[in-house]
């Protein structure tokens, strides 16, 4: 069977029994339906008492079109940990709708391990992700009309740097032209579209602690210059109190379940190659209140949201992690290894032996958080037993401890041997440290992170990136957190260096600022910020039938 088909033969509790046993009082419940509600944001103030839980975080080696089966792992593992008798709770982010049209599909797990109901989380969900695109453009508009009406404050419409968003992939509108037609469009300029994921409304959404949090990141949203040079934000024009109000029932978590009734928010969807890649500050600090393990998941490897997640989000959070699971695959590393995708099915002991050193990379840089951590190898069939005898040899032959996660096929038991590892090294001492401190200079940021995690020999700034990093040093954002955005297939800056490059030059052509969100961004190689759909999309695969049926979906 397929994911869709599996989780049509799930047997669902109501959200309410599932909030009831994570004790959850009715009060905070917003039901979306029988099966999906929202948790009040203010029922964390009721939690401030509670003992934190254990964070563990699941990352993986760098990605492939193979799948490494980040999300399915987050998901088994979390139900595993409720059958050996954690009460555990599982977090992830929301699907963007632009992958799941594209390529990359759905984002609820798969097999026998998924959030349910997977069609409605893929599909719209509680409308999170409209309400941000609806809250950005609202700014988009407003900056446009200011200029139409006076303009007093003389911004300059050939320095905005605020685009507008859409939550689809659409290649066409990078790049376009508005206030065509004549005088009562405004006035033409160049524009874009970014897709919702990569939007600083959505980055403050998984940031803010609360509505005043959400308000006054609102309000620090910088978008453009005046026409003297000054910066010019949201709160002058006096919309943050709008905006947030757009977003008011979208601050709140989702509350969904596993396909075996582990309770699972899933809230928010910052993508990890260009923003902090993973689910609210707000969801994971109340499933950390109201269960023993809270086992979340960032976005991509273990360079982009893993390193993200322990660098910037669990410092602004409060967060100590107490272990990492970094999910690794046979196909994936064999493709880390050079092997033709075509002939992935094949046995290629020469490929994965080459993409193991992609595997000890991440594995590498993850230990330098003094977290202890293990590789949870996801089991495809088409493995062959000379692939896995190698695999196992290599992890013992550089002491990297490991376990065979088979929660696609199995379920939460698939990952019982994963959990119970994971119960062992997370009770050790939490010795949890940062690489990078929150309020360092941004050339040292950029320093250690290009050469402990991308293992570069050096980095450069492009004169784009120059002249702006001498004016964020101006305006007092010189100490600001740094975000880097860059290709998400390979650990360097060029998605064509496989495997474990190393000794290289990271180049960062620019430096953007999310005043809001409290970082800036380092943007590196040909990143962009709205995907486009391919050759044959995941849209041709997706219909619905006369009874209101979705097929294709996964």
């Amino acid at each position: 069977m397929n994911d869709l088909e599996i989780a049509r033969q799930a047997k669902l509790r109501p959200i309410t029994e599932i909030a009831r046993k994570a004790e959850i009082p009715k009060e905070y419940l917003k039901l979306y339906g029988d099966n999906v509600a929202k948790i009040s944001h203010k029922y964390l103030e009721t939690l401030r008492g509670n003992p934190d839980g254990r964070l563990i975080l699941v990352t993986a080696i760098t990605p492939t079109s193979a799948g490494e089966g980040k999300t399915t792992t987050s998901i088994g593992l979390a139900m595993a940990l409720n059958r050996i008798g954690k009460k555990t709770f599982v977090t992830l982010r929301e699907p963007s709708l632009g992958p799941v049209m594209g390529i990359k599909g759905g984002a609820a797990g798969g097999g026998y391990a998924q959030v349910l109901p997977m069609e409605e989380i893929n599909l719209h969900f509680t409308g999170d992700i409209h309400a941000v695109t609806t809250a950005h453009n609202l700014l988009s508009a407003s900056i446009d009309a200011h200029i139409k009406f006076d303009n007093k404050l003389n911004i300059d419409p050939t320095r905005i740097y605020w685009p507008r968003a859409m939550d689809m992939n659409d290649r066409a509108l990078r790049q376009i032209v508005v206030g065509l037609g004549g005088r009562s469009n405004g006035l033409p300029r160049e524009d874009g579209f970014i897709i919702t994921a990569a939007s600083e409304v959505m980055a403050i959404l998984c940031l803010a602690k609360d509505i005043d949090d959400l308000k006054a990141r609102l309000g620090n949203i910088f978008f453009g210059l005046r026409k003297h040079g000054d910066f010019v934000y949201v709160k002058d024009l006096k919309i943050q109190g709008a905006m947030a109000a757009v977003l008011k029932d979208a601050i709140n978590p989702n509350l969904v379940q596993t396909i075996e009734g582990t309770p699972a928010f899933v809230h928010g969807g910052p993508f990890a190659n260009i923003a902090h890649g993973t689910n609210s500050i707000i969801a994971t600090k109340m499933a950390l209140k109201l269960s023993d393990y809270v086992v979340t998941e960032a976005g991509f490897g273990a360079d982009l949201g893993g390193e993200k997640f322990l660098d910037f989000v669990s410092q602004v959070g409060g967060f100590n992690p107490s272990a990492v699971v970094l999910v690794a695959s046979i196909r994936a590393l064999k493709l880390n290894g050079g092997a033709d995708k075509k002939s992935l099915g094949a046995e290629n002991t020469n490929a994965l032996k080459k993409g193991f050193d992609n595997l000890k990379v991440h594995y590498d840089n993850m230990q330098k958080y003094n977290l202890p951590v293990v590789v949870a190898i996801n089991d495809f069939p088409d493995d062959t037993p000379a692939e896995k005898e190698l695999l196992g040899d290599l992890c013992d032959e550089y002491n990297i401890p490991f376990e065979i996660s088979t929660v696609w096929r199995d379920g939460g038991k698939g990952g019982i041997a994963l959990a119970e590892r994971i119960v062992e090294l997370s009770s050790a001492e939490n010795k949890f440290k940062p690489l990078i401190s929150l309020d360092a200079p941004i050339e040292e940021k950029l320093s250690v992170v290009t050469k402990e995690i991308y293992r570069a020999g050096s980095y450069s700034l492009e004169p784009k990136a120059k002249r702006m990093l001498r004016i964020l040093k101006k305006r007092g954002f010189g100490n600001y957190p740094i975000i880097v955005a860059k290709t998400q297939y390979s650990i360097s800056d060029d998605a064509k260096k496989l495997g474990a490059p190393e000794g290289y030059d990271f180049q960062i052509r620019d430096l953007t600022l999310s005043a809001g969100a409290g970082f800036v961004v380092a943007v590196s190689g040909d990143i962009m910020l709205m995907p486009g759909l391919p050759a044959e999309s995941n849209a041709e695969k997706i219909d619905i039938n006369e009874n209101g049926e979705i097929i294709g979906l996964f």
